[in-house]
């Protein structure tokens, strides 16, 4: 059905593409009707002490401000993540900002944290009861004069409504925002993070997410700083700004952050160093050009716990977590495997 839409979908200019899906979300137009392993217990599986009907979660950036979380819990994702939310709101980046590269199947954008603001979509969310574990991604504002203060302001919004709260430190389109990475900074920042969530008396998990640009000295120094901060998970990895030489579409050389399928190898290969230093003490959620079960699948042996996608419902549709799981289950079970958490980190 999608692949027979997908034509006239890709006719529109994506951003305008990706507000259509949301408000067909929101008025309940597009069903689950393809999932035949929604509640599969070879996919069943805990985080942060609550059960998940499987692995599979949105990634922050295509529920921006919260608005279909509900919708995409009953197209068959176990957790949604949204965001990345800033204390004010902010319009993001000049347009255009979102470019689809069909021939390697990936985006680039450059949109700049563009949502509507902390408190609007606090309101949101405490008017909408969530129907699974929701995650709620922060960032701070692109003026803001002091950034760390602007996290600590996302933690205080959010830490009673989030069954866990990310760390956007990696986003390319928020200009120095990756200087978080750095050692002096990633642990003020964390410690603030700490800090406030005594002051708060909050329990709520906290994620990192990080970049995929980055070398050995900095992966050993990040993995040596979550561990110390008592960080909950790691999330590899966000867009990257790596060469686009080798990609094929007449876009690639458009500035923003590259996700999809030309980053799935970089990724995992991250993912793959996280899982032998952290050595199950922090939970990785993988991320980076998954759109099929055996991407799924390679992202699992690698060592992620969990994944998360976005570019990849924009090519393959919005059933995308069905056809996943279904084509995982097969691989699961030509390999004997009772639960998917038995191949994790077998590469």
């Amino acid at each position: 059905m999608f692949s027979k839409l997908r034509p006239l979908l890709f006719r529109i200019d994506p951003e305008k593409a990706h507000n259509l899906a949301i408000q067909s979300l929101k008025f309940n137009l597009v069903s689950n009707i393809f999932d035949e392993n929604n509640n599969d217990p070879i996919f069943k599986t805990k985080i942060f002490g609550k059960e998940l009907d499987n692995p599979i979660g949105m990634a922050a950036g295509f529920d921006k401000n919260a608005e279909v979380y509900n919708p995409l819990f009953r197209l068959g994702f176990g957790f949604v993540e949204v965001g990345t939310i800033t204390p004010l709101k902010q319009y993001g980046n000049s347009k255009p900002r979102v470019f689809r590269l069909v021939e390697d199947q990936a985006l680039i954008n450059r949109l700049g944290f563009n949502n509507h603001g902390a408190d609007t979509v606090l309101d949101r969310i405490q008017s909408n009861k969530k129907l699974g574990l929701l995650g709620i991604n922060i960032g701070p504002n692109k003026d803001s004069i002091d950034r760390l203060n602007d996290y600590l302001v996302g933690l205080k919004t959010f830490h009673q409504v989030a069954d866990y709260i990310t760390i956007n430190i990696s986003s390319p389109n928020t200009e120095n925002l990756r200087n978080f990475h750095e050692e002096n900074k990633l642990q003020e920042l964390l410690k603030s993070i700490l800090r406030e969530k005594d002051n708060l008396k909050s329990k709520v998990p906290i994620a990192v997410k990080i970049s995929p640009d980055i070398d050995e000295n900095q992966i050993n120094l990040i993995s040596e700083i979550l561990l110390e901060n008592q960080i909950k998970m790691i999330i590899v990895s966000n867009t990257s700004e790596s060469s686009r030489n080798d990609l094929k579409d007449i876009q690639k050389h458009q500035k923003g952050g590259l996700s999809g399928k030309p980053i799935e190898i970089k990724s995992n290969i991250l993912i793959n160093k996280f899982h032998k230093l952290l050595n199950g003490k922090i939970k990785i959620v993988g991320v980076g050009g998954v759109d099929s079960g055996k991407a799924a699948y390679d992202k699992f042996l690698a060592g992620a716990d969990f994944i998360q996608l976005y570019t990849g419902m924009v090519f393959k549709g919005p059933n995308i977590a069905g056809i996943i799981k279904k084509d995982l289950k097969n691989l699961l079970l030509r390999d004997g495997v009772k639960n998917y958490t038995e191949i994790i980190g077998n590469k």
